[in-house]
C-alpha cells in the first residue's frame, strides 16, 4: 500500500486542518418551534403560531440520549464549537475516503 504524491499531500492537508480545528462539542444542534398542550393557545390556531424557536443540543451520555435546551446566549457561545465538530466530521470522512481509495487502488494492482 503505497499512496501517491497527491494522496500524501491530501493526507497532510487534512492533518493540518485537523490540528487547527480547536475544541468541538459532540452531538447534534437542532433549532425547532413547538405547539403547547393548551387547546386554546395561538399555536393551535389556523395558521398556527408555534412557540420558539428553541435551540436543543442532543448527545449520548452513557448510552442514553440526553437533550439540553440552550439559551440564546449559550447558542451564541457554543455555535463555534458545533461548527468545529461539523468540520472535524467532514475531515474524518475525507480521510476515510482517501484511505479507501488507496486500499482499493492497491488491491487492483495485485495479480
Amino acid at each position: 500500500m503505497e499512496p501517491s504524491t497527491d494522496q500524501q499531500a491530501a493526507r497532510d492537508r487534512i492533518a493540518t486542518e485537523l490540528a487547527a480545528a480547536g475544541f468541538a462539542l459532540p452531538g447534534t444542534l437542532t433549532v425547532r418551534a413547538y405547539p403547547c398542550g393548551k387547546p386554546s393557545c395561538r399555536c393551535h390556531a389556523e395558521p398556527p403560531r408555534l412557540h420558539g424557536p428553541y435551540a436543543e443540543w442532543t448527545r449520548k451520555i452513557g448510552g442514553k440520549t440526553v437533550t439540553r435546551r440552550l439559551s440564546p446566549a449559550e447558542l451564541t457561545e457554543y455555535q463555534p464549537l458545533f461548527d468545529n465538530a461539523k468540520k472535524l466530521r467532514a475531515l474524518l470522512a475525507e480521510l476515510h475516503d482517501l484511505t479507501l481509495e488507496i486500499i482499493e487502488a492497491d488491491s487492483r494492482q495485485e495479480p
